[in-house]
């Protein structure tokens, strides 16, 4: 789960959609409490990656991280973009296969 986490990381940072879209599953969901929206599917991930993290310019970096199960990841990242700075957590849950299956996402 580290790898692929500083993976999902990594790709978002370089503003690389379509790497980053490479680690889900094409039923996959990102809900993110801070903005109180789901985004569901391939279409709906893609569009999340482009507005909050493309449009907004956003920087992650990675300030710790929980495995509870070795399919779940507990993040907690530093954000920084052109909304300013803020600490978030990211629940990720990946597959066997090793892909995301679903990111719970908000900020502190």
């Amino acid at each position: 789960m580290e790898k692929l986490v500083n993976q999902f990381i990594r790709l978002a940072n370089a503003f690389d959609v379509e790497g980053t879209l490479a680690l889900f599953t094409p039923d996959a969901v990102i809900e993110d409490v801070s903005v109180g929206s789901a985004f569901a599917g391939i279409e709906g991930i893609r569009r999340y990656l482009e507005q909050f993290f493309v449009g907004y310019s956003t920087t992650s970096k990675l300030m710790s991280l929980e495995q509870p199960h070795n399919l779940v990841a507990l993040a907690r990242v530093d954000f920084t973009g052109t909304f300013g700075h803020e600490i978030g957590s990211l629940r990720i849950q990946a597959n066997a296969a090793g892909l995301i299956e679903r990111i719970d996402a908000d900020l502190e």
